[in-house]
């Protein structure tokens, strides 16, 4: 599990027009939360936040809040849809010992066996984990599996002391049959007629308007 140390200044100003300014001068606003405390809101370096928050369910230790360093885990990322810039984060503070719901990656190994396609349905599981020993992710090995194997959330084995929170009969994974060249020929032939079908009804109704025109 990553810990992060990370300083933080308190925010004074609020509203976009400041926000816009925080962010000129490379930093994020950020709302720190948690335990029965006021919120409490504060910048941090963007820069540092955005390096950070690479490696996921990463653990931040926040310097310069009142009340001391605060460990905290990142709960909500805000980013320009169109730049992907940090806009906003909230943070949750943590405990040790406490647990968190988050979620981890479900990360494949392996080949499937001859003939079969792998569809991972499911990328990520949520689960309950102690807040500082989160695991990075659960790792799954599809080697030699055969066509017709589906995965399900409850067959993911989870490290010791983590809780599965994801419905168990959520499909992980599936092995499907690898398509021969005969069927995608099929399937693209019947996709031509259907084009070529549907031209007369176009030229009916081009008909039909140029009749009411007159």
């Amino acid at each position: 599990m990553s810990e992060v140390r990370i300083a933080a200044e308190p925010r004074t100003e609020f509203g976009k027009g400041a926000a816009r300014r925080a962010r000129r001068a490379g930093k994020v606003p950020a709302v720190l939360y948690g335990h029965g405390t006021e919120p409490r809101h504060i910048n941090l370096p963007g820069h540092d936040l955005m390096l950070a928050l690479k490696t996921p369910n990463v653990l931040l230790r926040v310097d310069g809040v009142e009340g001391g360093d605060n460990l905290a885990l990142p709960k909500s990322v805000q980013r320009d849809s169109i730049k992907g810039f940090l806009e906003h984060v909230d943070l949750l503070v943590v405990k040790k010992g406490e647990k968190v719901a988050v979620e981890i990656p479900v990360v494949l190994t392996g080949e499937v066996a001859p003939g079969g396609v792998l569809n991972q349905e499911l990328v990520q599981v949520e689960v309950q984990a102690e807040a500082t020993h989160i695991p990075e992710g659960v790792e799954f090995d599809v080697e030699g599996m055969e066509v017709g194997v589906h995965v399900t959330a409850a067959d993911l084995k989870l490290p010791s002391g983590v809780e599965l929170s994801s419905d168990p009969e959520t499909i992980v994974l599936t092995i499907a049959a690898e398509r021969t060249e005969e069927e995608l020929e099929a399937e693209t032939e019947t996709g031509g007629e259907a084009v070529e079908a549907e031209a007369p009804e176009g030229e009916a109704a081009d008909e039909k308007v140029e009749a009411e025109n007159e």
